[in-house]
């Protein structure tokens, strides 16, 4: 809840729950934050047309809420949430044109192993083995880490990336195939976290 003092606008910062990247930055004020809550949308409150409005209202690219904290005194909130879609009126995932982080290209690959495996291509390796049976997918994951055990008792560094690559990928593939998410596995290990 905004205090007293607060009743008036304060900045909020939208975060994709999935990368953790900066997607936006907004104005909300009390009832803006009661919709967003009680609908699972980011509303926000429009400072040059002075009224509430739904981040995509117009482009159907919604902001699925999934956490809203605040700050320690109060007067910033940090949103979290799935985008469906550019998040940027300019038709770009991030307001923040230059932002670049490679470490979360996991979740673009994981997008793109499903919709290969959604949308048959007859070309596509990635199709082709998500069309075939687990065991042919189980038996690339013990031929991949296999060769990434002999990669690593040798010199050359870059062919144990390579190597780990290869195995990282066919790992999601295999969780694909088992139609199991990502999310379940981060779950999983903070968990184990939790117990040492």
């Amino acid at each position: 809840m905004i205090d007293n003092k607060q009743q008036e606008l304060i900045p909020a910062i939208v975060q994709d729950h999935k990368t953790l990247n900066v997607l936006m930055l907004g104005y909300m004020n009390q009832e803006s934050i009661d919709l967003t809550l009680k609908s699972k949308h980011v509303w926000f409150y429009s400072r040059s047309r002075k009224k509430l409005w739904e981040k995509g209202e117009s482009s159907g690219n919604f902001l699925e809420l999934k956490q809203l904290v605040y700050d320690c005194d109060k007067d910033t909130i940090l949103i979290s949430a799935i985008p469906k879609g550019p998040t940027c009126h300019n038709g770009t995932y991030s307001c923040f044109n230059d932002l670049k982080n490679d470490r979360f290209f996991l979740d673009s690959l994981i997008e793109i192993i499903s919709n290969r495996h959604i949308n048959y291509q007859p070309k596509s390796y990635t199709s082709n083995l998500l069309k075939s049976e687990m065991p042919k997918v189980a038996q690339k994951i013990v031929e991949e880490a296999g060769e990434l055990s002999i990669a690593s008792l040798g010199d050359d560094k870059n062919e144990v990336i390579y190597e780990f690559s290869d195995l990282l990928f066919h790992m999601l593939v295999l969780l694909e195939k088992a139609d199991i998410n990502i999310d379940e596995i981060w779950t999983e290990l903070s968990s184990r976290n939790k117990k040492k």
